[in-house]
């Protein structure tokens, strides 16, 4: 199966510059026909109760097995496979998840992930965690479609796997801080009250404030300790981002009384990123899923080069961390169709009185981290080595 990156180069190569007339498709359709969505469980059209299976990077309609509580996707009703829904369907995560009967898991490759989750006994945190989850299946289901290892450091790979904790702060406690540590993400629910985030985000200065955001940067930390630390990566890494043996604590005591430096744009995503190599891998990671998602998401519906045609300065092949690696005219295509495609975005948002879209401007240096990253994540996928 081709990961997701390698499916929406050959979705660029095939549409986004054609001279075929677009036509407008949704990711999924149902057994009726209608579109339907990854959040989804019930199609409003039919009633058709609906289930998403990670491995096959499919949301399908079901049809009920002999046993009780059991599903046949509808795509294979002859199959062998027989399917049940995640222990969580029915609580306030809502997950629309499946399992095979077989598998000896009451939950979905996403909920095992969880350590701690906030007391359901309190309606804000019932509301809170439930986008908490969406934001977290939207994570994973990438992670899993870029073929990247995705395990429960709770009950699957205790050295190596991953786990969150959903805390919230309490009024006598100590203040719950999102963050990463040897494998564990923790997460302030409150960042799911849309007001509380806001005002975050205008206190932080910051452009963009999001729960997915802040998963998929926090796990870029997971993946650094996973993929580069004491690896042959790591040197390479030193070079491009800088040495992450600084102190930390120091870099970012500097960073809240001073600020960023006046020129971090000519070197980084975000003013975040110049806090420390560290920060500066985590939110590169978090743009480079951005990309990858969003561009393929906008191909799945049919979005096209000629439907939202705008002149841009393209990158080169030469702009790339490696301009010799066998995919590097590819991941130029990408990142090209990603500037093309935002900018028309950003003026939509614009129209409709909100922030942009995306509100980053990607200069050469960070696209040659970004391609580093794609690198990356090629390797650990068991492609070919691309170290140099």
């Amino acid at each position: 199966m081709m990961s997701i990156f390698e499916t929406i180069t050959k979705r660029l190569l095939e549409a986004w510059n054609s001279e075929e007339p677009s036509k407008g498709r949704s990711a999924f359709r149902c057994r009726c026909e209608r579109p339907i969505y990854f959040q989804n469980s019930l199609c409003l059209g039919c009633q058709a109760p609906l289930g998403y299976i990670p491995d096959l990077q499919l949301l399908c309609s079901l049809t009920p097995a002999p046993q009780p509580e059991t599903w046949i996707i509808d795509e294979e009703p002859d199959a062998a496979k027989i399917w049940k829904r995640c222990g969580n369907f029915q609580s306030a995560a809502g997950c629309n998840w499946l399992i095979e009967v077989e598998e000896d898991q009451s939950l979905c490759r996403s909920c095992r992930l969880n350590q701690t989750i906030p007391d359901l006994s309190d309606p804000d945190n019932c509301t809170w965690w439930r986008k908490i989850e969406n934001a977290k299946r939207r994570l994973v289901a990438q992670l899993l479609n870029l073929g990247l290892p995705v395990v429960s450091k709770e009950c699957e790979d205790p050295e190596h796997g991953v786990m969150f904790d959903f805390l919230r702060s309490s009024e006598v406690g100590s203040h719950v801080l999102t963050g990463h540590a040897d494998g564990l993400i923790t997460l302030n629910i409150e960042e799911a009250d849309d007001s509380i985030r806001e005002k975050t985000r205008h206190q932080m200065h910051e452009p963009y404030r999001t729960l997915l955001g802040h998963l998929r940067h926090e796990i870029g930390h997971y993946y650094w300790d996973r993929l580069v630390s004491g690896t042959p990566w790591h040197e390479k890494f030193r070079t491009l981002f800088g040495d992450e043996r600084q102190d930390y604590a120091a870099a970012l005591k500097n960073n809240y009384e001073n600020g960023a430096p006046t020129d971090w744009a000519d070197r980084h995503i975000t003013s975040y990123a110049s806090v420390h190599p560290w920060e500066d891998w985590a939110e590169t990671w978090a743009h480079y899923l951005h990309i990858v998602d969003s561009l393929d998401t906008a191909l799945q519906f049919g979005l096209r080069g000629d439907d939202v045609e705008q002149t841009i300065e393209p990158f080169l092949i030469d702009d790339l961390h490696d301009p010799k690696t066998p995919d590097a005219d590819h991941v130029i295509l990408l990142v090209n169709s990603w500037v093309q495609l935002t900018t028309v975005l950003n003026e939509l948002s614009r129209s409709m009185g909100q922030h942009d879209f995306y509100p980053f401007v990607m200069s050469r240096p960070v696209l040659r981290k970004i391609h580093f990253i794609q690198m990356i994540v090629k390797e650990a996928r068991g492609g070919t080595s691309l170290i140099g």
